[in-house]
């Protein structure tokens, strides 16, 4: 029951930094924004918990914008492409991939998965005495 206790948390609170995040800058968002902030939130703190948040920064970010991009590729084609919901389109952005996913959007989403990363860990610590993380970055 602890771990579901985790997970759900974890992503409603991914979820709705995100959603925020997006109406914060783009001035709107979609509900499935939502949904994969959360998962990409969990997956924040499920990969620090499978390596005991042992993996330096640069790692784990890494590993993170790998998830977060694949993550907005599906999404992209599901939502943007079989649906035609029409949530976004990176086809005027530079190193993009069929207008789902691009590189300026990438680098950004980074930074984003550094500070979920410590947040996540930080509150599977505080919340559920989860280990502490320490994070070092090489």
């Amino acid at each position: 029951m602890k771990k579901l206790s985790e997970y759900l948390f974890l992503w409603a609170l991914g979820g709705s930094i995100y959603y925020t995040f997006e109406v914060l800058v783009r001035g709107f968002s979609h509900w499935s924004m939502f949904f994969l902030g959360g998962v990409c939130l969990v997956f924040f703190a499920q990969q620090g918990i499978w390596t005991g948040w042992g993996e330096p920064m640069w790692k784990q970010v890494l590993w993170c914008t790998a998830f977060v991009t694949a993550g907005e590729f599906i999404t992209g084609i599901f939502v943007n492409r079989i649906m035609r919901w029409n949530v976004w389109d990176y086809a005027d952005q530079p190193f993009q991939i069929m207008g789902q996913i691009c590189l300026p959007f990438t680098i950004l989403f980074s930074g984003l998965c550094a500070l979920g990363i410590i947040l996540s860990g930080y509150l599977l610590h505080w919340l559920y005495g989860e280990k502490k993380p320490v994070f070092r970055v090489l």
